[in-house]
């Protein structure tokens, strides 16, 4: 049966692997306390260098508070961001 994620697509800066060292301990840190918490499925880099970022959220209602936590959004590493809803329409592991 479908289920209906959101996708969080983050757009960075140039230079974003050189760039965000002082906050990756942090972003990395937000993403699990979401993940934990059963709010975050997956989140991963985008590209090849890098160029954005890709969360997967079980609950939009979750995502302001995701982004006003993240470190790289807070330091500017995040030029824009976009939410979209997906359905899945394969079974989620462990689901």
């Amino acid at each position: 049966m479908p289920e209906t994620l959101f996708l969080l697509h983050y757009d960075y800066v140039p230079d974003i692997l050189e760039k965000r060292g002082p906050h990756r301990e942090g972003h990395l840190a937000a993403i699990a306390r979401f993940h934990e918490a059963g709010k975050i499925v997956l989140a991963g880099a985008a590209g090849d260098p890098v160029h954005g970022g890709l969360l997967v959220f079980r609950d939009a209602a979750d995502i302001e508070g995701y982004l006003a936590e993240d470190p790289y959004v807070d330091a500017g590493l995040v030029t824009a961001h976009r939410v979209e809803p997906w359905t899945v329409v394969t079974p989620l592991p462990g689901g």
